[in-house]
């Protein structure tokens, strides 16, 4: 009988906990379907785009699940960075 290994903290990923339907959800709120087509070039986002559609597709295609990966957490830096009080 195999055991599941504990899980590990992760707490300097901000990808951890955060599920992939949150990720194409937020991006899609904050970009659009088509600046977020022009950012990552697939049909699933510039062909009659939807958050199901492109789950499927990002679930199967380990490039473009990185590239959104990589443009959530871009967004979330820019976001902290206008946050910042001025000096």
């Amino acid at each position: 009988m195999h055991e599941t290994p504990p899980r590990v903290a992760q707490p300097r990923n901000p990808l951890h906990g955060v599920t992939l339907e949150t990720i194409v959800r937020a991006l899609e709120a904050h970009y659009g379907w088509a600046d977020l087509a022009k950012r990552i070039p697939v049909r699933c986002f510039s062909h009659d785009p939807s958050v199901k559609s492109s789950l499927k597709f990002l679930r199967k295609t380990p490039w473009a699940r990185e590239k959104v990966e990589g443009l959530y957490l871009f967004m979330l830096r820019e976001q902290r960075r206008m946050q910042r009080p001025a000096d």
